[in-house]
């Protein structure tokens, strides 16, 4: 019974190694990394990409196309950053700076998605309501009922009604009129949130099970991800899914982030960004 009592621990340690070393943080030295370009939005909500006469690209919308179809040529933006920084779609005030790159790596395994970003987050934010955090990092992810969310990403939760928008409820957050978002960020408070935005914004009680953790070197930051491949977005081997990237840089909350297109990650599949199975 010892000698049987013996083997049985052995194994079960041995299974237990298997299993954390299978489902182990990515070698990243081994992913390989693209560059995603954010930017200042300003004050331009769903309601005006699809408004007459003020954004062309709206009938394209109509006809299927993707935002970043028009606006990414050849991995770099194609967009009038200056009038996006201009008291006409800002206001307020728009950072000084108007776009930066994000590096993006990705990996999966049969449980779930690795996200890693490298950034230098900028100064000269206009912004600075956000007194705890200089930095929080963000992902989105919307699920197949999301009205237009492969096509626009993140502009599907953005309306003119919502908070800090100019004139708009303070109270109200981000929101869809159908389906949800897998929403996780990190705060270089060192805090990690799992959430959602349905019809409403809700940091916690997400379902993707989201974790992240982040670091500073220099003047540069990285932030990981890890989520599970189940969630309001279901990620599956041999699939994209849609996801969007948000940074608040130098103190700046609500709007005055620097966000991304839609994108893809392709899980063994073609992608923006091209996931490495683990």
């Amino acid at each position: 019974m010892k000698k049987n009592s013996v083997s049985l621990a052995v194994l079960g340690a041995l299974m237990a190694a298997g299993s954390s070393l299978a489902f182990a943080a990515p070698d990243w030295s081994k992913v390989p990394k693209t560059d995603i370009h954010v930017f200042h939005p300003g004050a331009t909500p769903v309601e005006w990409v699809q408004g007459k006469g003020e954004h062309s690209g709206a009938s394209g919308l109509k006809k299927g196309e993707t935002c970043a179809g028009c606006h990414i040529e050849d991995g770099k933006l194609s967009l009038d950053i200056k009038r996006l920084q201009s008291k006409e779609l800002e206001p307020k005030g728009a950072p000084k700076v108007g776009t930066y790159p994000v590096g993006v790596q990705a990996a999966y395994d049969a449980t779930n998605l690795y996200v890693r970003l490298t950034f230098k987050a900028p100064a000269g934010g206009a912004d600075k309501s956000d007194k705890e955090n200089e930095v929080k990092a963000s992902l989105m992810f919307p699920n197949a009922q999301v009205p237009m969310g492969e096509q626009i990403g993140c502009w599907a939760t953005c309306h003119q009604d919502a908070r800090t928008m100019p004139g708009a409820d303070d109270k109200k957050t981000k929101y869809v009129k159908a389906g949800a978002f897998d929403l996780m960020q990190w705060r270089s408070s060192n805090k990690s949130f799992d959430g959602s935005v349905t019809d409403k914004r809700a940091m916690e009680g997400g379902k993707a099970g989201a974790k992240a953790e982040g670091a500073k070197a220099g003047d540069t930051y990285t932030v990981t991800f890890t989520r599970k491949l189940a969630g309001n977005a279901t990620l599956a081997a041999g699939k994209a899914v849609t996801f969007g990237i948000a940074i608040h840089a130098d103190n700046a909350g609500g709007r005055f982030h620097h966000v991304s297109f839609n994108q893809t990650i392709g899980l063994g599949a073609d992608g923006d960004i091209k996931a490495v199975k683990q």
